[in-house]
């Protein structure tokens, strides 16, 4: 399973201004996604590790997490983001 960072397009932009927000202070906790998210990362820089593979975003970042994945986030500087699942 592939976690995917890019560079939104402005219409993805557009379209994630209208999901909710989610906030989190610097920290360190397991996850799993019982169903595919897409973010738009507004603020903040964090790694996703899974398994052996190691993945940063920073605000700005587009990253699509699959559905499945078994994770720890490591967020270093606090996050704000748009979301969406499925």
């Amino acid at each position: 399973m592939k976690i995917q960072v890019r560079k939104p397009t402005e219409d993805e932009k557009k379209t994630a201004a209208s999901w909710p927000i989610w906030t989190k202070e610097a920290s360190s906790f397991p996850w799993h996604y019982d169903e595919p998210e897409t973010c738009l990362i507004l603020e903040g820089e964090a790694t996703i590790r899974a398994g052996d593979e190691r993945i940063s975003f920073a605000g700005g970042d587009l990253v699509i997490f699959p559905r499945g994945l078994d994770c720890t986030w490591n967020i270093s500087k606090a996050i704000r983001k748009h979301y969406r699942f499925g």
